[in-house]
């Protein structure tokens, strides 16, 4: 079990986690539905990146990250995040 950094971001009615560490994305109706998908996509993930040679992964570039951080934003402050350890 692995040490992930999460950005959750509330998105119309619904929430989107961010993994920091590979880039992997989910979302769901409540943060916790939303950091379940989150776990089993890195957890799908992991077994595709350990048993072949050609997946990539990589941080997100703050670029991206600033772009997932501003998307909608149509009120500077209006948007509501939270960070979170995640153990998957």
């Amino acid at each position: 079990m692995d040490f992930y950094t999460v950005i959750l971001r509330q998105s119309a009615d619904y929430w989107v986690a961010l993994c920091l560490e590979n880039g992997i994305v989910s979302q769901g109706e409540t943060q916790d539905s939303a950091i379940g998908k989150l776990k089993e996509a890195i957890e799908s993930f992991q077994d595709v990146y350990e048993s072949r040679s050609n997946v990539y992964c990589a941080p997100v570039p703050i670029k991206e990250l600033h772009e997932f951080l501003t998307v909608e934003s149509k009120e500077p402050g209006s948007e509501v995040y939270e960070f979170r350890a995640v153990y998957a």
